[in-house]
């Protein structure tokens, strides 16, 4: 919390164990520093007039932590990670019909705890890094000192900022972002028509607003937003060849120096926010680049998330990205893996509601296999901070594909471990407690909450606490759920262990019991915030319309103030989920079925 003069942490935000950090916590606590401490300008020095503003501060802020954590730290890559970390979760919430705008209306209290979400944080950070790229960095600097300077000691609305980065840059800033900022949601770019004219290629373009929902496409509600457009070439993978600014439904493009068998990409780098939808022709050309990672990491993992976004909205099939993702086997980007694992987590949520679930998770295997070989288990000598955090995604992601030798290694380490022989790093503990727990009897989940109970260490109990749902044994989960509302879990922490067991099929059944059982508990005791997240993590991966009937009513019965929001998103998730698997559930099985 940014408290002026005395900025307060979570121990897990804020300390770092030389011997017993992994390379996430110690990025995540330099995630977390820089954003309390860009709070004392974005925040304390001047303060949004009210909560409609709140995205000031917390927009701000989370561009600034990323900021800060690039300077200190380039070996991060941390602007490659916003993509996936902030990017697409704005865009994951913001095509929800129950989402909203940045800046929204708060008229009383309850409803200001369920503005802290990511459409504030993530979307507030990526149209200002938007923004950033469109002014430029020393304009945009400029702009800043205007504004602090301006302002400072007092408080502020959307507009301030607006007119001091246009006084910087001369340009018409606060007429493109009140496009961002004053209607929710965002644009799907579709390349509807392309065409080669010597060496030069024209694009016919469109955008419309991306709903998750297919029946809301064609809604008469005036959407329209003033577009920041880029383009890259296969000629200069790397660089802008074009910029343009969108500022109507249709726009014809013509990039020049472009030979007929290049691939033309829009938005490199993914800045603007946006998805954008090609034709399957063009969608060709992209392949060989992606294999050959002659396409930066950025448009890799940017054009998996957009295609699979497109998949949940039923304007393409699971196969196609199923297909897709074939062409990622030799990928070796931490972040494009942590792209692909967060496309193949959510299909994994989503078959485990099939008969042909194993399947599904053979091809996972099959496409995880080669990253896997090629990392091991055992850390090399001047290993860098990312390979740390692949090997410890990848070997989690095969964990949760059932892979037998994973699991086999884990038990072994495991038991090296709780003997004292020898000692897991800290970087493979995820993944050795989940896959350890995959496989659980009564005495391993013993062992494991010896573990947390003997720890003075409250990172090594976050990582128990989060592998405690790997147990697959429903006595052995309903232990761990009694577990998460006892005295010996701090309270913040209890919603970590409540999520891990919402993560499988029979976890989410049982956690959303002993949630609806207990609910007094949770009111009386938890946060607003707090039982939000609860909320959305153990029901809106449910697939029944059924389950979001169930849902509906028991929050009607129950009130839990400040939720509202949450409970209706994750009830229209519902919904989409059970849309999806209807519509893609022959073909994916058809694709599946040699695996």
């Amino acid at each position: 919390m940014e408290n002026w003069g005395l900025v307060t942490y979570r121990e897990t935000a804020l300390l770092v164990d030389e011997k017993e950090s992994s390379a996430t916590s110690r990025q995540w606590v330099a995630i977390v520093v820089g954003h309390e401490l860009a709070h004392q300008w974005f925040g304390n020095l001047v303060t949004m007039e009210w909560w409609t503003h709140l995205w000031l501060n917390e927009g701000y802020a989370t561009f600034v932590e990323f900021m800060c954590v690039e300077h200190l730290f380039p070996e991060y890559d941390i602007w490659t990670q916003f993509v996936t970390d902030t990017h697409n979760r704005a865009l994951e919430l913001d095509c929800l019909k129950n989402s909203h705008p940045i800046e929204v209306p708060v008229n009383q209290p309850s409803e200001v705890d369920e503005i802290f979400d990511d459409i504030s944080y993530s979307k507030g950070g990526s149209v200002i890094r938007m923004l950033h790229n469109f002014i430029g960095d020393i304009d945009f600097k400029k702009g800043m000192n205007i504004y602090l300077t301006r302002h400072q000691y007092s408080n502020t609305f959307t507009e301030d900022l607006w007119k001091a980065l246009a006084e910087a840059s001369s340009k018409p800033v606060g007429e493109i972002m009140t496009t961002w900022t004053k209607q929710m949601g965002f644009p799907l770019i579709e390349v509807q028509e392309v065409k080669q004219e010597g060496n030069n290629r024209i694009l016919t373009l469109s955008q419309q607003k991306f709903w998750a929902d297919p029946k809301l496409k064609s809604t008469h509600q005036e959407y329209n937003w003033m577009v920041p457009l880029t383009f890259s070439t296969g000629s200069l993978p790397g660089k802008v060849a074009h910029k343009v600014l969108m500022d109507k439904e249709f726009l014809t493009v013509t990039i020049e120096d472009v030979k007929p068998e290049q691939w033309v990409k829009v938005n490199p780098g993914v800045v603007g926010l946006y998805r954008v939808h090609y034709p399957s022709q063009v969608l060709a050309q992209f392949i060989p680049a992606i294999k050959s990672k002659e396409m930066p990491p950025l448009d890799r993992l940017g054009l998996a998330d957009d295609i699979f976004a497109l998949v949940q909205a039923g304007q393409a099939t699971t196969g196609d990205v199923l297909l897709l993702l074939q062409a990622f086997v030799d990928e070796d980007n931490y972040t494009v893996w942590s792209s692909v694992s967060n496309i193949l987590g959510k299909l994994n949520l989503l078959m485990s509601y099939t008969d042909f679930h194993s399947s599904f998770k053979s091809y996972g295997r099959i496409i995880f296999t080669e990253i896997e070989k090629k990392l091991g288990w055992e850390p090399q000598p001047n290993e860098g901070h990312l390979q740390a955090m692949l090997r410890s995604l990848v070997l989690n992601r095969m964990v949760s594909f059932d892979n037998k030798e994973t699991q086999k290694e884990a038990k072994r380490r495991f038991e090296l471990h709780i003997s004292k022989k020898e000692t897991i790093i800290p970087d493979l503990r995820s993944a050795v407690y989940k896959g350890v727990l995959s496989v659980a009897d009564q005495q391993t989940l013993d062992s494991m909450l010896k573990l947390y109970r003997e720890t003075d260490n409250q990172e090594e109990q976050d990582r128990v606490a989060r592998a405690l749902g790997a147990i697959k044994a429903p006595e052995l989960m309903k232990q761990v759920l009694d577990f998460s509302i006892s005295t010996e879990v701090r309270k913040q922490d209890t919603v970590l262990v409540l999520i891990s067991v919402g993560m499988s099929k029979d976890g989410r059944e049982l956690a959303w019991n002993f949630f609806k059982d207990n609910w007094k508990h949770f009111k009386d005791n938890y946060p607003s915030q707090h039982v939000a997240r609860v909320i959305k993590y153990i029901i809106e991966d449910f697939v029944t319309e059924e389950k979001a009937l169930e849902v509906e009513a028991f929050f009607r019965d129950h009130e839990f103030p400040g939720t509202e929001r949450t409970v209706q998103q994750s009830i229209e998730q519902i919904s989409l989920n059970e849309a999806w698997l209807k519509r893609d559930l022959v073909q994916a099985k058809q694709y599946l079925k040699v695996y």
